[in-house]
């Protein structure tokens, strides 16, 4: 079984403590994302995982046996960095069969494991070319070609769509998707790019200072999100928040006053300690609606017409400024007043 599990772990540079006690279980066949903000201990975590940095404290456990004195080439891994790193004399052929010939493999098997990484991404045209003849995407289909070779138990990808172009990042998230698909292996990937995160993972990890603020499939983190940072940080556009008060308490739900909005039934998220009734309100941009007699009403700033949907900034009476989001083309202009509803049983009060 290639799980990973992590036990305590944590990371310090001198007296910088970069990684905060993470407990963590990646199951056998599971595609989980490290995402969140620059800074926040993702890749860190995952050269913890690869062997590349040494732990502080705690215990990393790949396929049930212990890895902490492990080099990277015992542990079973094989990892595609957002550098290519290929070597630019040899052929892809060689580039992705050099690893094997350390290791001893028969030129038969090499053979056969190559073509076979190449088959898969659609690439058998390319093993004669040297890596000033591709593009970057194929370069970075060659560096996963390379993972691939050697069959390893868990995938790591750090940051890899990340020196690519809009439209090749889109193609090469969908091959690493389909890619996944085929093989079934334990693959951790990490990202700064939310739009990646939800596309991809079967269960995401949200960071922040090195701590993990909530871990789930990515309609739990986005429907049900455990604090306001998982909120803001997932989602496109990101959610907005509006000030106020909290009027009352029923259970899980509460009700809101603020920004002219006064509305119950709103789930509660968290109550941060000494809050006493401040209260923030959020709603996602696509849960929001046009109604003249709307609660929300804001001042139209910027309208981007994007074709698949357009997006409205707004800003509040109280310089409060917020999005809506709908798939429709809208006669709207900069400058136009206008008042939004919202589903509140879709929102989330902070």
């Amino acid at each position: 079984m290639a799980r990973v599990e992590l036990k305590g772990v944590n990371k310090s540079f001198g007296k910088v403590h970069v990684i905060h006690d993470i407990d963590l279980q990646i199951n056998d066949g599971e595609f989980v994302v490290f995402v969140g903000p620059s800074g926040c201990g993702k890749s860190t975590l995952l050269r913890l995982i690869a062997g590349l940095e040494n732990l502080s404290s705690g215990e990393i456990h790949i396929a049930d046996r212990a890895v902490m004195d492990l080099p990277p080439s015992k542990r079973g891994i094989a990892m595609v960095f957002q550098s290519y790193a290929l070597y630019p004399h040899m052929t892809v052929f060689h580039n992705m069969a050099f690893s094997l010939e350390l290791q001893g493999f028969s030129k038969a098997e090499i053979r056969e494991r190559v073509e076979s990484a190449a088959t898969i991404l659609q690439m058998q045209h390319l093993l004669d070319r040297r890596p000033a003849a591709l593009s970057g995407g194929q370069r970075q289909r060659v560096a996963i070609g390379r993972a691939i070779v050697r069959n390893p138990d868990v995938f790591l990808f750090d940051e890899p769509l990340s020196n690519l172009d809009a439209a090749l990042r889109h193609e090469t998230r969908v091959e690493i998707a389909k890619l996944h698909n085929q093989l079934g292996a334990t693959t951790i990937y990490v990202t700064h790019d939310q739009v990646e995160a939800m596309t991809l993972a079967d269960k995401i990890v949200v960071l922040k200072d090195g701590e993990v603020m909530q871990v789930g499939s990515p309609l739990e983190l986005f429907d049900s999100p455990a604090n306001e940072f998982v909120a803001g940080f997932l989602g496109s556009p990101k959610m907005n928040f509006f000030d106020g008060k909290l009027i009352s308490r029923e259970g899980d739900t509460a009700q809101f006053e603020g920004e002219g909005i006064h509305v119950g039934g709103v789930r509660l998220v968290s109550i941060e300690k000494n809050s006493g009734d401040n209260a923030r309100l959020g709603v996602r941009p696509q849960h929001m609606w046009l109604d003249p007699e709307g609660p929300l009403r804001g001042t139209v700033t910027l309208v981007e017409r994007l074709g698949t949907e357009t997006v409205l900034e707004l800003v509040t009476d109280k310089q409060t400024n917020f999005r809506y989001a709908v798939p429709e083309h809208l006669d709207i202009a900069i400058g136009d007043q206008t008042a939004f509803n919202f589903d509140a049983n879709m929102a989330n009060l902070f």
